[in-house]
This record gives C-alpha cells, sequence and structure tokens, in this order.
C-alpha cells in the first residue's frame, strides 16, 4: 500500500493587473505564497473515493477522472481556512490532485490538470506558489478570449508566470483572519467579478503597469522591503478602486478598518487585502515580528473582532511531497 502525503501553504493575492475589456490582456495576477497557515492531504489509492467531507471528495472525484484511477482514500491534517483570501480552493485541489496522483505513482502535472480541478481560470498565482512558492506575476489571459462571462469549465488554460523571485528569508508577512463573513466565491464570486470588469476604468491598468514595472518588480529582485511593501499597497488600493461598488468600499468591511488601523504601525509597511477579503495581511521583518503581532491583536481587539493572527516567511518552495510504501 503506498501513501502520499502532500503539503502547501496558503497564498496572498494582492491584486490584478487589469480587469479592464478594453486592454489586450485581462487579470494577471499578483501574489505570494507563504509557509503558514497549511493545508496537509494524505491519500491512499483505493477502488472508490472516500473523502471527510463533501468539498474534499468533489475534488477527490475530478483527480481520479482526470487521473483515470479507481478510486483514493483521503484524509486531511491540516486546512485553510475557507473563503477568506488565502486561496484555500486551489491550494486544497492541487493537493488533492497531487496526492491522488502520487499514491497510485503517476506524475500530477498539476499546471496541466488544474483546469480539470476547476482551478486557474482567472489567477495563476495559486497554481504557481503551489508549484514553486515565492512572489509570483502571472500573464493573465488574452482578452480576445473573454467576455464579462466567465469560460466555460475547463476552457482555459492556467495563466503562465512572467515574473517569480524568493523573497529574504527575514520578511514576514502578517495575517490576520478577523472573525467576519466570508469573502466571494463560487457563482457570488463569478457575479461580483462580470460586474466589475463591466465598468473597469482601464487607467487604472495602465497606472498599475508603471507601480509593478518601476516598483514592485525592482524591489522584489533587490529584496527591498520598504519599497516592496509601498508597492503592493499602492496596487491594492488601486484594485480596490475597482472593487469598491461590488465590496463597499476600496476594503471589504471590516478589512477597511483594520488596514486603517495597521498603516500607522510603523514596523508595518504593504498593508492591504488578500482577494476578496477578509484576510488583511502586512509586511515586516523577524526582527520586528512580536511588534507587528502585538499590534494586529490590538487592532483586532479595538475592532471588537475577534480573530487570528499568524506571521510567516515567504515559501521558497512549492508543496512537499513524502510517499511511503509498505511492503
Amino acid at each position: 500500500m503506498t501513501t502520499a502525503t502532500v503539503s502547501t501553504g496558503a497564498r496572498l493575492h494582492v491584486g490584478f493587473q487589469n480587469l479592464s475589456l478594453a486592454r489586450r490582456r485581462l487579470y494577471g495576477g499578483i501574489g505570494v505564497g507563504l509557509e503558514q497557515p497549511r493545508v496537509t492531504v494524505v491519500a491512499e489509492p483505493a477502488r472508490t473515493v472516500t473523502a471527510p467531507d463533501s468539498l474534499i471528495a468533489e475534488y477527490a472525484r475530478r483527480a481520479v477522472d482526470a487521473l483515470n484511477v479507481s478510486g483514493v482514500d483521503l484524509s486531511l491534517e491540516e486546512r485553510l481556512p475557507r473563503h477568506v483570501g488565502l486561496g484555500s480552493g486551489t491550494q486544497l485541489a492541487l493537493a488533492v490532485l497531487a496526492a491522488t496522483a502520487r499514491a497510485h505513482g503517476l506524475e500530477p502535472r498539476v499546471r496541466e490538470r488544474a483546469p480539470e480541478m476547476g482551478r486557474g481560470g482567472r489567477s495563476g498565482i495559486g497554481v504557481a506558489t503551489f508549484e514553486d512558492g515565492g512572489f509570483v506575476v502571472d500573464a493573465g489571459h488574452p482578452t480576445s478570449r473573454f467576455t464579462t462571462e466567465p469560460p466555460a469549465e475547463g476552457d482555459w488554460t492556467v495563466p503562465p508566470v512572467v515574473a517569480r523571485h524568493d523573497l529574504p528569508e527575514d520578511w514576514r508577512f502578517l495575517i490576520v483572519v478577523p472573525d467576519a463573513d466570508p469573502g466571494r466565491s463560487g457563482e457570488n464570486e463569478d457575479a461580483s467579478m462580470r460586474a466589475v470588469v463591466e465598468r473597469a476604468d482601464p487607467a487604472v491598468a495602465d497606472e498599475l503597469a508603471g507601480v509593478v514595472t518601476r516598483k514592485l518588480l525592482p524591489a522584489a529582485a533587490e529584496g527591498r522591503l520598504e519599497a516592496f511593501g509601498e508597492a503592493v499597497a499602492e496596487i491594492g488600493r488601486k484594485n480596490g478602486s475597482w472593487y469598491a461598488d461590488a465590496q463597499g468600499g476600496v476594503f471589504r468591511p471590516p478589512a477597511g478598518k483594520l488596514v486603517a488601523t495597521l498603516e500607522n504601525c510603523p514596523v508595518l509597511t504593504g498593508v492591504g487585502q488578500s482577494s476578496w477579503g477578509p484576510v488583511v495581511y502586512g509586511l515586516t521583518d523577524a526582527a520586528h515580528a512580536d511588534e507587528a503581532r502585538a499590534a494586529a491583536e490590538d487592532a483586532l481587539a479595538d475592532g471588537g473582532f475577534g480573530g487570528e493572527v499568524v506571521l510567516s516567511a515567504a515559501a521558497t518552495g512549492g508543496a512537499t511531497v513524502a510517499v511511503e510504501t509498505e511492503r
């Protein structure tokens, strides 16, 4: 019997480079793979699909079909919080795919098969960080293939990576997960994105292009924390201008209140909202991590929120895989 264990970290989604159909490429994700928190899936080959819940079972059925294998018995050792902005759906789906493949002695070919798992239709950040970790910018999709309706399921390829950098080992991402309504997903997210794309100002994309090429990418390549954080914050706010009508502000409540508080913390830079939130993030270094954590805990308390605070380094590699075979 072969047992395969696959573990991968969450990801932060800083924003998109363009949401207007008036420009040549749509989306173009910007994000960072994290070491923590993590999702860990354990798989054994089986004749049917066995899974701990309906979501994992759905991903397992997709994986079994994509791999053309008989079945899989899955268990979950660690789980990411769902629909909060940490990429839980993509990381879980790809971990299920990879664990199922390895349990059957197959290569998962994650990037190729991600569309069959229903992932990678807009942003390629989750797939790219599952593969290699790091800070990632993807190319987006040709606008000519898109309307405001999402493409048919599986009718896409994952956007290619146009830039990837390992970030310095002593950088720490502050992750604040307030007890709040989950972010948008599924059909609700599709409807919201459709409304945003219909109204997106292409001038914002032109401004973002300058921030990405002249500020963000040089700062990532040179490992300049303050400059990187300033660029990340600017990208987040410009993205928020596209989403303001859909989410009730540049940042979705209660993320906006947390962002405003944490922006005043002297050891934090690059404060923003990941994806649809409610996760809020910021950037500091290892020497100031305890101070950043205290500021986040105070911000939650001052806002009257419960929640969790995590500090994580950027992932320097992709998902980890361990395979054991009983003889």
